[in-house]
Parts: structure tokens; sequence; C-alpha cells
């Protein structure tokens, strides 16, 4: 059960900062792109729109599986954690671009205007205004995509990503061990209550430094 719930940690772990590599700079290029903004292009903004509204629509499970040769063109296999990573990361990134696009776009544009004024450029714009003014909801968003994470990598265990997913469903459904799934379903829980909490707080501190 405690090394389940390591490789569980491990994929999400990795996972969450590969898709917030990925993710992340997406997020922001649509907001720039978007009408009336800093780097209007609407064709761009279009284009990177339908890639994550594509990706968003297919379902992780299927996924996973779509990606099975590239998983084993980088990691050499399609089974066990770090294959598992690969595809979690590409799940998850488009949730992050819209979680980050979402946050930006919550900023008044007066903000952004004033620090034009002043002789601002796009790029401190960018990192010394939007980024510091988002950041309480970036924190928010981050948590809720680590939550989702989580969820998906549970999905991995179906098809040998490993982790609690797969202890679940090959100690306890395969052996009729009740048992066993009831602890990982509360393992599973008590996890995302403290990545929430931790979430929550963090959140909470990095509002009254904005303010």
């Amino acid at each position: 059960m405690i090394c389940a719930l390591l490789q569980t940690l491990y994929m999400v772990f990795f996972s969450t900062i590969f898709s917030l590599i990925i993710g992340f700079p997406i997020g922001i290029i649509l907001v720039l792109t978007s009408k009336n903004h800093l780097c209007e292009n609407l064709k761009l903004n279009s284009f990177l729109d339908t890639i994550i509204n594509i990706f968003r629509s297919i379902p992780f499970i299927i996924l996973i599986v779509a990606l099975f040769p590239i998983s084993k063109f980088i990691v050499g296999t399609t089974i066990g954690t770090t294959a598992a990573i690969l595809p979690l990361s590409i799940a998850a990134a488009p949730f992050v671009a819209r979680i980050i696009e979402s946050s930006l776009k919550e900023i008044p544009f007066g903000i952004i205007e004033a620090a034009l004024s002043c002789g601002a450029t796009n790029m401190q714009i960018i990192f010394k205004v939007m980024l510091r003014e988002a950041i309480p909801s970036l924190i928010s968003g981050i948590t809720l995509t680590i939550i989702n994470i989580i969820g998906y990598s549970a999905m991995a265990g179906a098809v040998g990503g490993e982790g609690i997913g797969d202890y679940a469903i090959r100690e306890g459904y395969m052996r009729y061990n009740n048992n066993i799934v009831l602890l990982t379903i509360l393992t599973l829980i008590v996890v995302v209550q403290l990545i929430q909490s931790i979430g929550n707080y963090l959140c909470k501190k990095s509002n009254k430094k904005v303010l």
C-alpha cells in the first residue's frame, strides 16, 4: 500500500511539473493574443483555443492508450509509473492552460494600461504585473490541477500505470477484497484533503501579500 502511494505521488509530482511547463506559457499566450490585449493575434488565439478544446474532449483512459507509442519511444516501455507521466502531463496541460488563462483574465485591464503608461515592457507587465496580481488565483488553480492529476493517476493504474489505482484494482477488485478498495479510497481522500488545505493556506497567505 505504501509503495503504491509513493508511486502515485511520484507520478503526480512530475506530471504536475511537466503540465505546468507545457500549459503555463500556452495560457499566457491565450490571454496576450486575445482581442484588444497586448499582442492581439486572433488567428493564433483561435488555433490554440481549438487545440486545447480537442485535447480536453478526449477521455483520459483513451488518451493514455493513444499515447502508448510515444511513451514507449521516450521511456522504452508502456508499463509503469514513469511511462504514465507523459500521458498524465499531456492530459493535464490543457487544463492548466485554461486555469492560467482564466486567472490572468480576472486582472482589470486598467492595471495593465497603467503599467504601459509608466513605460513598462510587455515582459515586465507579464511577470511583474499580471502574474503577481494573479498569484492567489494561480495557487488555487494549481491546487485543483494537482487534485485532478491524482484522479488521472488512479485511472492510469487500470492500464499498467501502477500506483494506488493499480493497487485497488489488482489487490482489491480482482481479489474481491472490499477492505483494500475502501482503504485506497480513504487514502486518496486524505491526500486530496491535505493538498487542498495546503493550497487554501497558501492562497490566503498570498492574497494578503497582494493586498
